[in-house]
């Protein structure tokens, strides 16, 4: 057999993590958020929920801390410090957008998605990364998000490895909203369609949002799966195909739980 046929064994390992802001402890949080990342070593990391000012950003601290590139937009301001979402990657970002999303009329709340065009050893990565408005009740201004996220990956895909996108979508994988995304009811944007990574690749429930977390509990929500890796229909020799998926992030280190939501580690084809 040639090396142009069969399945591409080298993978593309990827997460995805809300880190509550500065909820909490959030010093102490950090720690334990930097000390996971590092322990996983993911090539390329979806972050919603990271804190930043004029001065400074969590995403900023990782990536020099770590050795990422990175990529961060703000997207609200809570009590003087921003709140926003984030990528870092392994390697050189080529070229970097943000979109923002509808909602802020109704909600008062300003969402964004973000794109990174990555650099990769094996091709270009197209890599988008987003946070969805959060109240059980906004399904309706939700699937109307999901459709400009999906439009704005349309637009910015291309080559030999399909779009992969991540975050909270703060919404169960039955909802409509992510039935669009993954083809199980009208999709949210033509001629494209993703693979829950989970579903592909998963044992058990998958909650990223879970009660055995003091933070999570302390909402009185019941477990959800809320948190996702989207990757796009495979392409030739299995690039873009999910192959194993794992919570992170799910247990306290030295007494201090990294944040209120579990995190998503995959590998994919690449």
């Amino acid at each position: 057999m040639s090396s142009n046929s069969g399945p591409i064994e080298t993978r593309l390992k990827v997460m995805t993590w809300n880190l509550w802001w500065q909820f909490g402890p959030w010093k102490e949080r950090a720690q334990s958020i930097e000390s996971t990342i590092k322990a996983q070593a993911p090539d390329l990391i979806a972050l919603q929920e990271v804190w930043g000012d004029a001065a400074e950003n969590h995403a900023k601290i990782l990536a020099e801390n770590l050795g990422y590139h990175y990529f961060h937009a703000g997207s609200m301001v809570m009590n003087g410090i921003g709140f926003g979402n984030a990528i870092l990657s392994r390697w050189p970002i080529l070229q970097s957008e943000e979109i923002t999303l509808s909602g802020q009329e109704e909600t008062g709340e300003i969402r964004n998605a973000l794109y990174a065009k990555i650099n990769g050893p094996r091709g270009e990565v197209h890599f988008f990364c987003t946070h969805l408005n959060w109240r059980y009740e906004q399904s309706h201004i939700r699937q109307v998000q999901v459709r400009e996220v999906a439009e704005f990956v349309k637009q910015n895909s291309g080559g030999k490895m399909p779009p992969i996108l991540c975050g909270d979508f703060n919404a169960e994988p039955m909802s409509d909203e992510v039935r669009a995304l993954t083809g199980l009811t009208t999709t949210a944007t033509k001629d494209l369609v993703f693979y829950d990574a989970w579903n592909a690749a998963g044992s058990g429930e998958g909650y990223t949002w879970d009660n055995n977390n003091p933070y999570a509990a302390a909402e009185f929500e019941p477990n959800r799966r809320i948190d996702y890796i989207f990757s796009g229909h495979p392409k030739a020799r299995g690039r873009g195909h999910v192959t194993q998926i794992d919570i992170i992030g799910n247990t306290p280190l030295k007494d201090i739980w990294p944040s209120d939501h579990f995190g998503l580690h995959a590998e994919i084809r690449y």
